[in-house]
């Protein structure tokens, strides 16, 4: 394990030029020559690219658009703690995220409590309603309005969250977001690009329609977008609370929509919506403490892949970009992960889903052993239940981490196996948004939230659109009253009782290996935290031997990947290749904020 003081940071980046491929040598390259620049921090790096790279001593928070990062930033300059600022960026991202986010979908968060020390979860999901129908295979089983939404959990979620632990007033953290979608905000190339692909959607409906294609044209880079509606939405909220979005003209305006379409949501589900408090999942790695989402959420995935990482000497090996062993392990590591991931799923209240073993150490050295074994088409997922019982280790007491799953029940389809249509189907649901928030206390947060696919499932109501996460249902996971399952993974890891790195990403099956790959490289490899996560990324899922790769890495990475058995496909770094918004804080307290390049979030520091 190392970090790099502030003098090497130039120094790493030039031997990057040496030994690394080519994206990673370019990206070192401008950190070393930015060092020179005008106003550049006391650390002597800055980003070359506007604000994907920021320093702080006091607070610090990077998310998916810079207008929702500037105002949970300003929250943490009111006073606000780390809550605050979740909350304030994350209403703000649905207004300015809206293809990707918003108030008709849900999410998920884990927190640290600096002045406590404690750990906790709040998973907020969109989930199924009372009818029985939610049990039919045609529930949620394809993409059409109405049938794909689920009963939203995002406002429920942020204002427990806020309720809970939160200093400032309702009205203090939700006024960014109103003044946004009232006053307007600047359109970005990426949500001009949703825009465009989603022009059928967004056309079925007038009311879309009109603002986000005026004169059916889509909206350009440079536009402004003003949302009345939805300004008035949030201000009910602001005003009535819970009781302004789940009771009252919202709900059964949504309601209405969604029924008419086909749909299931009720106006006794939205009243009746809970939100999920949950112990987080914990694991030892390399002398610091790993805090993941347990399910619904993925996060046990990114546990294992960390710990079978350290099993197989990935963590050890300096890098990935010219390391052509550690690269061919990783896509090893990534078809077990996965495997597992896809096998263990679904709400944890009505299935049978062992995360606390597929986290476990022992379990992760048991499936680490197979990494190199004879390559097989769809890698097999393990006994993950097995070691579900096994103790905590003693690391982990301390934070009364998830417990042993008491439901035996394992769903319709009880396959060992991750089947081709379920990867497929998740890989559909690509679009998400990440937020990282640090206080100045040191206490954080990590947040990931969804409308699903672009825009949802299409259903435009009250302002916002509602979610798709109906689809996430299958054979295995349907019924009534139940959270969907999704791949994301908010994740905060400490050392000692400090927070050294806040991460989650967005990109739905991308998501845990795009975690795992920067944190081995901020963590293991010592990179700079920017470096680690522009660098270029691989992918390998459980069925099938492809392993997508960006470009960047030297020839025998890809060589290497060939003669393992691996069919390597080209892939070009995009928004649905894990998105990652984190904050890395240094060992002397500096918040170092990072945010994608894939896509369009920033960091910004209080």
């Amino acid at each position: 394990m190392s970090h790099l003081s502030p003098s090497l940071h130039a120094l790493h980046a030039l031997h990057s030029l040496r030994a690394r491929g080519a994206v990673a040598a370019s990206l070192a390259l401008g950190l070393a020559l930015s060092a020179c620049a005008p106003g550049a921090p006391a650390s002597g790096v800055v980003s070359p690219m506007s604000g994907k790279r920021a320093e702080s001593s006091r607070g610090m928070v990077a998310a998916s658009h810079p207008d929702a990062a500037a105002a949970g930033a300003t929250v943490l300059a009111q006073g606000g703690n780390a809550i605050d600022a979740f909350v304030a960026t994350a209403f703000a991202l649905s207004v300015t995220d809206i293809s990707q986010t918003g108030l008709g979908g849900g999410g998920a968060m884990t927190y640290y409590d600096a002045r406590t020390k404690q750990t906790e979860h709040l998973s907020f999901y969109p989930r199924s309603g009372a009818d029985s129908a939610w049990a039919r295979p045609s529930a949620g089983g394809n993409r059409q309005p109405g049938t794909a939404a689920a009963t939203p959990g995002m406002v429920a979620g942020l204002l427990e969250a806020h309720g809970k632990w939160g200093k400032l007033s309702r009205a203090q953290v939700m006024a960014p977001a109103i003044r946004l979608a009232r006053d307007g905000f600047i359109v970005s190339p990426l949500l001009a690009r949703t825009i465009t692909s989603s022009r059928a959607k967004l056309t079925a409906d007038p009311q879309a329609s009109a603002l986000f294609l005026p004169n059916g044209q889509p909206l350009r880079p440079g536009d402004r977008l003003v949302q009345p509606e939805l300004a008035s939405t949030l201000q009910r909220i602001e005003s009535d609370g819970r009781n302004g979005f789940y009771t009252g003209a919202v709900a059964e305006a949504l309601s209405s929509k969604v029924r008419s379409l086909g749909g299931l949501i009720s106006v006794g589900d939205m009243a009746a919506y809970p939100v999920a408090v949950m112990r987080p999942l914990c694991a030892p790695w390399r002398g610091y403490t790993v805090l993941g989402a347990p399910p619904p959420m993925g996060g046990a995935v990114v546990l294992q892949m960390l710990q079978m990482a350290d099993r197989s000497g990935i963590a050890d090996a300096g890098g990935f970009t010219d390391r052509p062993d550690a690269v061919v392990k990783l896509a090893d590591i990534m078809r077990l992960g996965n495997a597992d991931g896809y096998r263990w799923r679904g709400d944890p209240a009505s299935l049978r889903v062992p995360a606390r073993g597929m986290s476990h150490p022992a379990y992760a050295a048991l499936r680490a052993a197979q990494v190199g074994a004879p390559m097989i088409d769809t890698a097999r997922a393990g006994d993950a239940a097995a070691y579900d019982t096994a103790a905590v280790p003693s690391v982990c007491t301390r934070y009364n981490p998830y417990p042993v799953s008491t439901v035996t029940a394992n769903g319709a389809n009880d396959a060992n196996d991750a089947s081709a249509a379920e990867i497929e189907h998740a890989a559909a649901q690509s679009f998400t948004s990440h937020l990282s928030v640090v206080d100045a206390d040191g206490s954080a947060v990590s947040a990931t939230t969804t409308v699903g696919v672009l825009f949802g499932s299409g259903v435009y109501t009250g302002g916002f659109f509602l979610n798709s996460s109906a689809s996430n249902f299958d054979a295995r996971t349907r019924g009534t009253n139940r959270y969907a399952n999704s791949t994301m993974s908010p994740t905060l890891i400490l050392q000692g009782d400090k927070v050294r790195l806040v991460i989650g990403a967005a990109g739905s099956q991308y998501i845990q290996p795009a975690i795992t790959q920067v944190t081995l490289r901020t963590l293991a490899f010592g990179e700079d935290p920017f470096v680690a996560i522009a660098a270029p990324r691989i992918h390998a899922s459980a069925n099938g031997i492809d392993v997508e790769v960006e470009p960047g890495f030297t020839s025998s990475v890809y060589q290497a990947l060939v003669q393992r058995g691996y069919v390597p496909t080209s892939r070009v770094a995009d928004i649905t290749f894990g998105g990652v918004h984190g904050v890395y804080v240094s060992p002397d307290g500096r918040r170092i904020g990072i945010a994608d390049p894939r896509r369009d979030g920033v960091a910004v520091g209080n």
